[in-house]
């Protein structure tokens, strides 16, 4: 296998790592993590949008293989489910998870401890889901965790939900930006999720992103060491947005992003209650999102789903 060194031990061996802690636990005292910048003390417990306060709250750590083959590759993505989020989509498939929390909250120690034994089981790669809203926590596991050895790439894996200020952050600590791209309509966005400003902000957030890592790199495995990987979920009746936001991604971002146009839209949560998503996607609408791709140059295709 070639070799590969993790963006964040270099960040850790130079002490910036500390800072780093110091810096998100101060934005953590008046919450502006993410763009809804509820302005809370959460060290002292209070709680915004995604009522979380102090300590991080974990519903899974699994060896994940149904991520896109070059997350989870022949060993699998070592997969750690924050609970709780920020962005909050009416038709999230994790709604258990995301808006009612299932899970635990966890220390930093404990934290460190899922991802290292992630790594003692082999996978890949530590992989962050929803980890917008506990940024802070996990630059404090991840100093412990470095302590106890750990030396396999981290994927930042976001609703695209994310504030420039704390991306900026993760500047030397995150090796894969994983994040999605919802939606380029705000009345959409606003209907669906309670976020006007989504757009903007998944603009802002996957330029910063692509600023620090660029375009994936893959290893001889086929396993993604570093760069940009963008999700989109393509929705029933929303094609037009979906050419517009490929369009973004190839003219403003690079033609080269790794990107996955993801099929498996289904009315989750309360999405049945919403005319137009109470019905999964059709083949058919699945079919012309592959087609507006090509159309719109998009070059590395992941066609996993």
């Amino acid at each position: 296998m070639d070799r590969f060194t993790p963006a964040y031990l270099k960040t850790s061996d130079s002490g910036l790592l500390d800072r780093k802690i110091e810096q998100a636990e101060a934005i953590l005292r008046d919450c502006r993590l993410c763009p809804r910048e509820c302005r809370v003390n959460r060290m002292d417990g209070q709680t915004g949008v995604c009522r979380t306060g102090r300590q991080a709250k974990v519903a899974d750590s699994c060896c994940h293989r149904g991520e896109e083959f070059c997350i989870s590759g022949s060993r699998g993505s070592g997969t750690i489910f924050f609970s709780r989020c920020s962005l909050l989509c009416l038709f999230c498939q994790n709604y258990e998870i995301s808006h009612e929390g299932e899970g635990r909250e966890v220390s930093a120690g404990l934290l460190a401890g899922m991802m290292l034994d992630l790594q003692n089981r082999g996978c890949h790669n530590i992989n962050f889901v929803t980890p917008t809203h506990v940024v802070p926590q996990i630059l404090s596991a991840l100093g412990k965790a470095v302590e106890g050895g750990l030396r396999i790439p981290l994927v930042y894996n976001s609703g695209g939900y994310d504030s420039v200020e704390t991306l900026e952050l993760l500047d030397g600590i995150v090796d894969i930006y994983m994040p999605d791209f919802k939606f380029l309509n705000p009345d959409f966005a606003e209907e669906t999720c309670g976020a006007p400003d989504y757009p903007d902000a998944a603009k802002s957030a996957l330029r910063e992103m692509f600023r620090q890592v660029g375009d994936l790199v893959l290893g001889r495995d086929g396993t993604a060491r570093r760069g940009l990987l963008v999700r989109h979920l393509v929705m029933p009746g929303q094609l037009e947005d979906t050419r517009k936001i490929l369009r973004f991604i190839h003219d403003d971002i690079s033609p080269e992003t790794y990107v996955n146009l993801m099929s498996q839209y289904h009315p989750s949560g309360t999405a049945w209650q919403m005319r137009g998503i109470s019905r999964p996607l059709s083949r058919s609408e699945f079919r012309q999102a592959l087609d507006i791709a090509a159309e719109e140059g998009i070059r590395r295709l992941d066609r996993l789903f």
